[in-house]
């Protein structure tokens, strides 16, 4: 796609990476050269991001350690957000950019060494792990080998047109969206009761209150999506907080508006 898009469509405006080549890609941070409001200021705005590294880090350990992905050291991903958080205390002062688990590259990491099987749950065919690989080893070399990209290939970044990025990012966008509850769900919207797979929540769940949960969470991504997508960079800012605050709508809230059992079988994990 990339040799398509620079030499085939070469005549077509496109947006490209900016690179300067006299540029040092590390830059020591001179924190200690601001005033002491400057670092007040600094604390203030590192509390939203801490929560956001936070979620971030919690929504891919959730994902990764869960029980039908039959992993035995599971517990070893807690320390995770540990290192997460020595590493970026060091690119934050080598200024260089934040590393945080990051959905849908580790839990395609998990089922490239996993046996997975096809089988029929429920009525519907579904994929199931049955051995998984616990290494980090794959990870370590794939970052390992990115060290000279960084460094040696940031000149070729410029032949490479960001839609390229896009588009690969849409893709893994799209593949992450297979099996995901709130999609199915969202599609029951549009499908005859009679077409309804026979799925667990359906058999316990009165349609109307599926559908009515459904939309609860479709408000919810779009709220998601409008202030993470916000022109406004003030707007931007409470993302974290926001989604902090779906943790007690979700606990506190829902149970008044719907059956504690309803939200056990749409929502058991949370």
């Amino acid at each position: 796609m990339s040799f398509i898009g620079s030499f085939c469509f070469k005549d077509v405006p496109k947006e490209t990476f900016t690179y300067t080549s006299n540029s040092n890609p590390i830059t020591i941070t001179k924190f200690w050269d601001q005033t002491w409001e400057a670092h007040l200021i600094c604390l203030a705005l590192g509390i939203p991001l801490a929560i956001l590294f936070f979620m971030d880090q919690l929504i891919v350990t959730n994902t990764v350690d869960n029980t039908q992905n039959n992993l035995k050291k599971g517990a070893a991903a807690n320390w995770d957000l540990l290192i997460v958080a020595f590493m970026n205390i060091v690119l934050s002062v080598l200024g260089l950019p934040w590393m945080h688990g990051a959905l849908p590259q580790a839990f395609l990491h998990l089922k490239a060494q996993a046996d997975i099987e096809d089988r029929l749950v429920d009525g519907t065919l579904q994929q199931i792990v049955i051995k998984n690989r616990e290494s980090r080893l794959a990870t370590l070399i794939a970052h390992t080998l990115m060290i000279p990209t960084y460094f040696f290939l940031l000149p070729f970044l410029q032949l490479i047109p960001t839609a390229v990025f896009h588009g690969l990012f849409l893709y893994l966008a799209f593949t992450s969206m297979i099996g995901n509850e709130l999609c199915e769900r969202a599609l029951l919207l549009f499908t005859e009761q009679r077409s309804y797979p026979p799925l667990h929540y359906i058999r316990r769940v009165p349609q109307k209150t599926v559908h009515a949960f459904t939309i609860v969470e479709i408000i919810q991504l779009a709220i998601l999506c409008f202030v993470g997508f916000s022109p406004w960079p003030v707007v931007e800012m409470i993302f974290p907080i926001i989604t902090f605050l779906f943790i007690p709508f979700r606990s506190i809230l829902l149970p008044y508006i719907f059956n504690e059992r309803h939200l056990e079988a749409l929502d058991s994990i949370h």
